[in-house]
This record gives C-alpha cells, sequence and structure tokens, in this order.
C-alpha cells in the first residue's frame, strides 16, 4: 500500500494556533499544558477510535498486568533470601548450625525468573501498544487528509497553512506519543501502587502507615513549588512565543530590515523580549529543579523512620531483617508511580486537547455533495452561461450582483476592472470553488451543479497569477497537467510555453529538481512552467489570471502568440490588469462592485468613452509618464 503522497504544497514552517483554540494554563515543571473545552465528549470519541483494536488492547492490559506484578513480587522474594541467609549466619555462630547456600540459590532462581517473565511481558506490551499507537495515527492522518479535499474553500480562506499542518503533524503526533507510551504506564503505574501497597501490609501495617503518611507531605511540597513556579513558566511560555515570532518576522523582512536601516531597532526589540524570557526560564527552571532534592530528602526521612520502626520490630522478633529490606525497596518504588500518574494526568489532557482538534477538524462541515446522477459531456463546446448570478464571501455582503453573461462556444472573452471588483471570484464560481447565492451559471446547457466536481474541473485549464510549483523535478512539475504524458509531450508544452530554452540551461535540464521554497528559479521561469502545464493538459476551456505578469515584455510577447494558438476555437477567460494584453478578446465585460457596467469589443468601448476607456487612457497615461521620466532621467 502506498502511505506516501507525491505532490506537496509548500506550507508555513510555523503551526499557529487559532484564538478560538483549546485554553491554556501552566503547570509546573511541565510548562504549558493545553486544556479541552470538552474532555469528556472527546475522550469518548478517541475510545470509539480505538474500538477496532479493543482485542489488542486488552491483550496489551494482560501482559502489562502480569509484568508489574511479576516485578513486584521480586523483592519480597530476595527479602527471604537475605532473612535466610541472615538467619544461617546467626545458627553458624551459635554453633547449631550453617548457612543454606542451596535453599539460597533456589530462591535467587526464582527471582531471577520472575524479572525475566516481567522484561519479556513488558516487551510484548510495548510492542503490540506501538503496533495499535502507529495504526491509529495513520487512521487518523489518513482521515484527515481525505477530509481536506471534502472541505470547502470557505475554510482554508479563514484558516492559515500553518493550523491545518498542525492538525496533520502535531496534533496525531501527540495522541500517538500518548497511545504509545502513556496508557501502558497509566496501567502500570496503578497497578504498581496497589501492588507494592498489599505487599507493605502483608509485612507490616505499622511501617506501611510512615510509607502512606510521607506521600501527602512529598504532595504538599510538590505543589507548594508548583504554585509558586507556574507564573514563571507561564511568562516564559508567552515570551518565548514573542522571541520565536520576531525572528521570524525578522528573517522574513531582512532585505526589507536592511534597506531602511532597522537592524539596530531589531536588536533591542530582541533584547527586551530575551531578557524577560531570561529571567522567566531561570526562575523558573531553579524552582523546578529543586522539587527533585526536596522530595528525595522528604523521602529519605521516611526511610529512616521506616528503619527505625523496622529495627525495633526486629528486635522484638515481630518481622525479618529479609521484610525490612524488601519493605525500604517498596517503599523506594512507591512515590515513583504516583508521580508517574500526576504526570500522565497532565499528558492526558494534552492528548484530549489535540485529539480535540483533529475531531473538530474531522466534524467540520463539508462541501455539498456531488449529484447522485452527474451529467457527462461526451464533447465540451465550450458554451457558458451566467444567470442573475448572485454571491457572497459573507452572507449580506454581496461581491456578485445579478451578473449575467452569454459566452458563446470558442469565444475570447477579458474580464477587467479594478481591484475587489469581482474578477477572480467569478472564475471560482465557474470551477465551482464557490456555489452561487443565487442565480445559475451554464457549461452547454447544464447547471455547474449538475456535474461532478472532478468532471467540471477536467474541463478547464488554469494559470494563475500566484504561481504553484512542488518540490520535485522540472518534469513532473509539468506532467501535473496530465499524468500519463510522455516526456515527448511534456517537452512539446515546454517548446509551445517557450521554458525549453531556459530548462535546458538548468543543471540536469527537465531533471532539475525544483527545492522545496521554489527559490531556485526566477518568477518569470515558474509563470512559464505553469503555462507549459496548462498547455499540456490540453483542456476544453481555459481560465488565465494575468498569466504573464511576471514576465519581460519580450517574452510575453512570445508566450501571448502561443496563447493565441491555444486559446483558438476554446472558450477562454482572461482576467486582466494590464489591459494592452486584451485588444484582440472578442469580447471584453468590464466589471464594477460585483456587476457588469460595460461589455463589448476594444474599440467599441474604448468609442463608447466609458468606465473601460478610462482605465485604459490612465494606463496609457501612466506608462507614457514613466517613460518621459526616464528619458529625463537619462
Amino acid at each position: 500500500m502506498n502511505r506516501t503522497p507525491r505532490f506537496q504544497e509548500k506550507a508555513s514552517a510555523t503551526a499557529r494556533r487559532q484564538s478560538s483554540g483549546p485554553r491554556m494554563h501552566t503547570m509546573g515543571a511541565m510548562g504549558a499544558v493545553e486544556k479541552p473545552a470538552d474532555f469528556k465528549g472527546t475522550l469518548r470519541k478517541l475510545i470509539d477510535y480505538l474500538k477496532p483494536y479493543q482485542l489488542k488492547i486488552f491483550i496489551v492490559i494482560f501482559f502489562a498486568v502480569g509484568s508489574t506484578l511479576f516485578s513486584i513480587v521480586g523483592p519480597k522474594i530476595l527479602g527471604n533470601a537475605t532473612t535466610t541467609l541472615f538467619n544461617g549466619v546467626l545458627a553458624q555462630l551459635a554453633g547449631t548450625g550453617s548457612v543454606d547456600f542451596a535453599k539460597i540459590g533456589q530462591i535467587l532462581l526464582t527471582a531471577l525468573g520472575l524479572y525475566l517473565l516481567s522484561a519479556l511481558f513488558s516487551y510484548i506490551q510495548g510492542w503490540l501498544m506501538t503496533d495499535v499507537a502507529m495504526e491509529v495515527s495513520y487512521d487518523l492522518r489518513q482521515a484527515l487528509m481525505d477530509k481536506v479535499h471534502r472541505i470547502p474553500f470557505r475554510y482554508f480562506d479563514g484558516t492559515t497553512h500553518g493550523e491545518v499542518l498542525s492538525r496533520l503533524t502535531n496534533d496525531v503526533d501527540t495522541v500517538n506519543r500518548t497511545l504509545n507510551q502513556s496508557i501502558g504506564q497509566i496501567i502500570t503505574s496503578a497497578v504498581t501502587v496497589l501492588g507494592i501497597l498489599g505487599m507493605m501490609l502483608s509485612i507490616s501495617w505499622q511501617m506501611t502507615l510512615i510509607a502512606v503518611l510521607i506521600v501527602p507531605l512529598s504532595f504538599a511540597t510538590m505543589m507548594g513549588i508548583i504554585k509558586t513556579s507556574q507564573k514563571f513558566f507561564g511568562r516564559r511560555q508567552e515570551y518565548l512565543g514573542h522571541v520565536n515570532g520576531h525572528v521570524e518576522e525578522m528573517f522574513g523582512a531582512h532585505l526589507i530590515v536592511k534597506a531602511f536601516n532597522g537592524e539596530e531597532k531589531s536588536i533591542r526589540k530582541f533584547d527586551e523580549y530575551n531578557d524577560v524570557l531570561y529571567a522567566a526560564s531561570w526562575k523558573a527552571q531553579f524552582l523546578s529543579g529543586t522539587m527533585r532534592p526536596l522530595m528525595r530528602w522528604i523521602g529519605n526521612l521516611g526511610y529512616v523512620a521506616v528503619v527505625i520502626l523496622g529495627g525495633w520490630l526486629a528486635i522484638r522478633d515481630l518481622i525479618t531483617v529479609g521484610d525490612i529490606q524488601a519493605f525500604i525497596q517498596y517503599m523506594r518504588s512507591f512515590t515513583q508511580p504516583i508521580t508517574q500518574l500526576a504526570n500522565i494526568s497532565n499528558i492526558l489532557q494534552q492528548t484530549v486537547a489535540a485529539a480535540e482538534r483533529v475531531f473538530d477538524f474531522l466534524e467540520e462541515e463539508e462541501e455539498e455533495a456531488d449529484t447522485t446522477e452527474p451529467v457527462r459531456l461526451t464533447q465540451v463546446q465550450g458554451h457558458v452561461v451566467f444567470r442573475h448570478v448572485h454571491f457572497g464571501y459573507i452572507p449580506g455582503k454581496p461581491v456578485i450582483k445579478n451578473f449575467s453573461a452569454d459566452i458563446q462556444p470558442g469565444q475570447k472573452i477579458a474580464i477587467v476592472g479594478p481591484t475587489g471588483a469581482g474578477k477572480t471570484t467569478i472564475v471560482k464560481l465557474l470551477m465551482r470553488f464557490y456555489d452561487v447565492d443565487e442565480g445559475a451559471i451554464l457549461v452547454d446547457g447544464h447547471d455547474v451543479r449538475e456535474f461532478a466536481r472532478a468532471d467540471l474541473r477536467r474541463m478547464f485549464g488554469m494559470v494563475l497569477q500566484d504561481t504553484w510549483l512542488f518540490n520535485g523535478s522540472i518534469r513532473e512539475n509539468i506532467r501535473y497537467g496530465r499524468l500519463d504524458a510522455t516526456d515527448e509531450e511534456v517537452e512539446a508544452a515546454a517548446k509551445a510555453a517557450h521554458a525549453h530554452h531556459f530548462i535546458q540551461s538548468l543543471p540536469g535540464g527537465y531533471d532539475f529538481v525544483i527545492n522545496e521554497e521554489v527559490t531556485n528559479i526566477s518568477r518569470g521561469q515558474k509563470q512559464l512552467l505553469t503555462i507549459a502545464r496548462a498547455i499540456l493538459a490540453n483542456p476544453s476551456m481555459l481560465i488565465l489570471d494575468e498569466a504573464t505578469s511576471s514576465v519581460d515584455t519580450h517574452t510575453e510577447l512570445l508566450i501571448q502568440a502561443a496563447m493565441d494558438k491555444l486559446m483558438k476555437g476554446r472558450t477562454s477567460f482572461v482576467i486582466a490588469h494590464r489591459l494592452s494584453t486584451i485588444r484582440n478578446a472578442d469580447l471584453i465585460l468590464v466589471m464594477r462592485d460585483g456587476s457588469i457596467v460595460e461589455q463589448g469589443t476594444h474599440d467599441e468601448l474604448l468609442a463608447l468613452g466609458g468606465f473601460y476607456a478610462n482605465l485604459y487612457n490612465s494606463q496609457f497615461a501612466g506608462r507614457a509618464a514613466e517613460a518621459a521620466e526616464a528619458l529625463e532621467a537619462a
């Protein structure tokens, strides 16, 4: 099974949390711990997700309990060896007997066997739990990736790439770590506490009472330290975010900082954040560092009390020396699982918070399902009709208002207008990235909602102003337009887009690998590759959104000729800001505030002397002024 996606979009390196995300509070040495909004509900969903693996989990519990019980019995058996040795030495000194080394050897072999069984059971438990954790993580990632393709574009317009990436990586990894480590630890810690308590009571209830009284004293000390240190951990997390954000911002705007001599201001701001971070981190680490020695000191007080009481009981022949040794071993192990359970409760909060974000994403509203009986055209003519289309990204705030147009097959349609007029929105509606609020868009007489989205989008080829290339070879990037294309077809498309020459000049030619940030080729070269991709796709209709905006004038003329050839006989939609590039359009739709205010050919609209003529003349006048300034400077 192929579990690796081949095409990856460049995502933000920093995963940001939504402002409406889980609440945060601090917990001592654990630092910032996220608290889920619905702990019980999310925990139930996570348990439901584990149901397919319940048999393995029951086996894990069995082996975890067995491993713990075998290790708990060990000290008691070793104590019997000590008692046998002690009694033998006393008998030898009194001249009434000798040390029974055979019995001691038998006891030690029994203890060794129990410890080996404990290790074996622990290994099996860890192996099975790792398998369960990885399977669940795989299922979650697969479900998230499938969900990404079913969520409407509206969601991504209001959510950062980093937030989505965080759910796919960080949150799933958090769930994975907890399942892999904490579930077994919860079982073993709980069984250890109960088992050790039972073994200590079987030795001496008086000594057990001392051991139990040490626990609340230890916890009181620990909570006092946590209460004091948590404000410093909170401040550390806050200013760590400030430092990271400042460094990321300065790296991202490095050229601007240099250009405006902002280095000193940047360093002062960094020093300010760094000083506060240093002070908060020092205090937080110092206070959390005192916890272990203080807990050890309190534990040693308990050992002293137990040894004194044990010695007194041994003198009175109420317990054996071996029992004292076993009890001290149990006492050393008693507080550790209790501390582990306290830490696991914090980890569990983080895990449920992460799982909550994953499940929230999986429960996001999906785009409207395709019709059960989609229309499938054997041949696409390219007759597109916009019939009284209304649309707004936010309810009550329309972007497109009563838009109507009738585009005949093979026409080249230019859509022009000022920024925010709704030009790109028309294309999004045509491709069904969004559905209209009112009205309809028809392709060859059929409402676009009657097509399956994949079939509809297969009719169009798109070249956008914002280029998209992935980490891979140039050949793979062009072939993304049609995955079954041959190498010869890829090169032919590159030649048609006038990209072949620069590709040949790169190391490796078509096998040259574009890096993850797409910074090892120029912006104009990226545009040429996306045009080659569209040519290779050989679609029935074309959408060009400022397709030549990033190339020089000479290359633009070459590409225009290639695109004119490609558009011949195909219905084409060209969004343009530079009006000189669409003078040969069959129909120009002039948009303003979401409506068509003028339409006609270039000459007809100039003769009309309206909004289009003003736009065109202002661009021409602006370029003339720039040319005059350049001549004057020369």
